[in-house]
């Protein structure tokens, strides 16, 4: 099975967008298929024995293009605007509209063109002025027709029967006057034929304009990696392009320039900045063996640093292809939209034929009657219900990027406003996870030296926030590991392996249990003295002796008693689920005042736990950071966790910290609350407009003096669009 994105060509509505992704997910070998409409992109997981070019075959099949297979390390350029053609064109309105209807506005005629007095001249005039405008809306009428050839109707099907209904009618109309029946001049629609056209083309302008300011976080990111790099070579420093560089080159970086590809420092240090992506003002201190993030900027040394992550590789570009990933896919509320999209402009077609033989019935003239068909078709409008929620979410996800927030999935991004309980565990959550070691009771005949060693050996061998305290010390004290043979991770409870050829274990309490091991006395005061001052607990056994027990401490992350306030204040159960021992664990909660805690758990228990919690109908949030967090976090309904996590527990997530800012949490709420009051209020007016404007167009108000015709018709269906997207659009705030 593999996954691909490709960049889509042609979508103008929400009916496009189902359409395709209705025709690609009927295709023989496609998995899933996701149409975004506004990054014109599909996202598609298929298997293996279909090839990219199946893909584009297939968009092509619905009735688009396929633009290519989308790369987060470049941006699309944006399609220039004709602004003299929009203007001459826009002349052409007026002037169309003027012949048509000074008469009624009881405005100065154009003698030579007057309806009355030469009815041909006036009727050529109108058919003249349209024919520019239907060269100018070819690309609609393409769309149009083969969407209907496809069965994938869309806005520009209804557009292309408005328009060629009108301007045949017309045309008709036309050639009955050249042979003389003049009265037939007050029947001609040519104009509504240009204001359709010209109208829904400003529309689609402004709205692509403004679809691109949604995507401006995203272009800010890929704009920030540099495009050139000083690569380091035996003749000296060479000025070269990002494209040239790969791996294990050496590069340069001096005082104010940025950082051009992913990588670790070999000489020197400096003050770099990352605040473009961790969120974090305060620049950090880079030495040799540190990672460096391109895109980010030297404040004030000279390094040298090793290409390690370059081109797609790079944070940056998994960071746009996480985001353009999570915006590809579907929130609950969006594929209600799509669900009515999908079953939309079949009805209007069915109303608007409806309408006229309705008219035509009871009595109505031809004229009357095509005139309520044309505005029925035009002023229904599918564009602003489908642009309602994908508009929304990719301002959020680009904005919570900027901030340091990754969203995986735009469910995610729904899902996290209706969360009501917020589980933490403690190690690496609510504390920094450097954990130290602070006691030392041995027992045995080792130095204290040699009996850390032993445990930092094994230790050594898995990921667990323990094992950094170990490792510091190790480094420390430029000690040599002992080699381990037959290592085995007791899971949730401790480590096994064999050392100089002995049976070793390294573990919680829990891990007594098993072994069925008892403590003396001496070790039980211990071990209360150390767990009544907040410390884990880390046996070390040897042939099932135990041989002592090291208290190692945490610290309370500082931003922690702010958020958990704040989640207090806004009605959210907090909770503490952890491995660690039930004192230790009391002892935390305590001074951040968490009342509910759930310690000495398996990572089995975890998640039956957080399984529990979802059968009361709870709306759970898991933050963790740890391999025994994992199942946990994929279990709830919104996973968090962070940046420094370990690799199972980031790929369980749906969102991933990359500040390792616990008061993201937060921020992460608050932008979830106001994306979802945006998506409501978009979906609001988009069903409010057309609840009132398709029965306008009908004629229902007609005895009430309020009509429509197809040219204001036009008007209206652009701008519910627009307010769509403006309203989309405040979220950048």
């Amino acid at each position: 099975m593999a996954k691909i994105i490709l960049n889509v060509k042609g979508m103008t509505c929400s009916a496009c967008q189902v359409g395709l992704e209705k025709y690609l997910n009927k295709q023989k070998g496609i998995i899933s298929a996701n149409v975004n409409l506004v990054l014109a992109q599909a996202s598609i997981e298929y298997a293996d024995f279909l090839t990219v070019a199946d893909l584009e075959r297939f968009i092509d099949e619905a009735g688009f293009e396929s633009g290519g297979v989308f790369n987060p390390t470049k941006i699309q350029d944006k399609k220039k605007t004709n602004i003299f053609q929009l203007v001459f064109l826009g002349i052409l309105a007026i002037l169309t509209l003027y012949i048509s209807m000074a008469h009624m506005l009881n405005l100065p005629e154009i003698p030579i063109l007057s309806n009355d007095k030469h009815p041909l001249n006036y009727a050529l005039s109108l058919c003249c002025l349209t024919i520019p405008f239907l060269i100018y809306g070819f690309s609609i009428f393409k769309s149009g027709i083969k969407n209907i050839i496809h069965r994938t109707p869309n806005m520009d099907t209804l557009v292309t029967l408005g328009v060629f209904t009108s301007f045949i009618y017309s045309f008709i109309n036309l050639l009955l006057i050249v042979k003389g029946q003049t009265s037939l001049v007050h029947n001609l629609y040519f104009e509504s034929c240009v204001v359709i056209i010209y109208f829904i083309k400003l529309g689609r302008i402004i709205d692509s304009n403004s679809k691109e300011k949604t995507k401006e976080a995203l272009q800010e990111l890929v704009q920030i990696t540099p495009t050139k790099a000083l690569l380091k070579t035996k003749d000296g420093l060479k000025e070269v392009t990002i494209d040239e560089v790969v791996k294990k080159d050496i590069l340069v970086c001096k005082p104010g320039m940025r950082i051009a590809v992913d990588g670790i420092i070999t000489k020197g240090q400096a003050h770099i900045d990352e605040s473009f992506i961790l969120g974090e003002s305060l620049p950090s201190k880079k030495e040799k063996g540190s990672k460096v993030v391109a895109g980010s900027i030297n404040i004030d040394g000279y390094i040298e640093y090793e290409a390690v992550k370059i081109g797609k590789e790079s944070t940056i570009s998994e960071i746009v292809k996480l985001v353009v990933e999570a915006t590809n896919t579907k929130a609950p509320v969006q594929r209600l939209a799509d669900k009515i999209s999908s079953y939309f402009v079949p009805t209007i077609i069915f109303l608007a034929i409806l309408t006229f033989c309705g008219y035509l019935l009871f009595g109505f003239s031809l004229n009357e009657s095509l005139s309520s068909f044309v505005s029925v078709l035009v002023v229904a409008c599918p564009c602003s219900l489908g642009l309602a929620t994908p508009l929304a979410v990719v301002v959020s996800l680009g904005t919570s990027a900027k901030k340091g927030i990754l969203i995986k999935d735009s469910a995610s991004l729904e899902n996290i406003a209706k969360i009501d309980t917020v589980v933490f565990d403690k190690t690496g959550s609510l504390t920094y996870g450097n954990l130290q070691i602070e006691n030392v009771i041995n027992k045995s005949n080792l130095t204290d030296e040699e009996f850390l060693l032993k445990i930092a050996s094994l230790e050594a061998c898995c990921t667990h926030p323990i094992a950094s305290a170990f490792k510091f010390y190790v480094d420390n004290n430029n000690l040599s590991l002992s080699k381990v043979k037959d290592f085995e991770n007791i899971t949730g409870i401790g480590l096994k392996g064999t050392i100089e050829d002995k049976e070793v274990y390294v573990g919680s309490e829990k891990l007594l249990a098993k072994l069925k091991i008892k403590e003396d006395k001496f070790l039980s005061i211990k071990k209360d003295e150390l767990t009544n001052g907040a410390n884990t607990l880390i046996y070390l056994i040897e042939d099932r002796k135990i041989l002592g027990l090291v208290g190692i401490s945490d610290v309370i992350r500082k931003e922690a008693p702010e958020t958990l306030s704040s989640l207090k204040k806004n009605n959210k159960d907090l909770i503490m689920l952890t491995g660690d021992n039930v004192k230790t664990a009391q002892i935390i909660a305590k001074k951040l005042g968490i009342k509910k805690v759930i310690a000495n758990v398996l990572p089995q228990e975890k998640t039956n736990y957080i399984k529990q919690l979802l059968k009361e109908n709870k709306q759970v949030m898991m933050i963790g950071d740890g391999i025994n967090d994992a199942p946990s976090l994929a279990t709830s309904n919104v996973g968090v966790s962070f940046n420094s996590a370990t690799d199972i527990a980031g790929d369980s997530a749906d969102v991933i910290l990359m500040n390792n800012n616990l008061q993201s949490i937060n921020t992460l709420f608050n932008i979830s609350k106001k994306t979802l009051k945006v998506i409501k209020q978009n979906l609001f007016w988009a069903f409010f407009y057309n609840i009132c404007m398709i029965p306008i167009a009908i004629g229902f108000f007609k005895p009430f003096h309020l009509a429509m015709n197809p040219s204001i018709a036009g008007i209206a269906m652009t701008f519910s669009s627009l307010t769509v997207v403006f309203n989309s659009l405040r979220l950048k705030r």
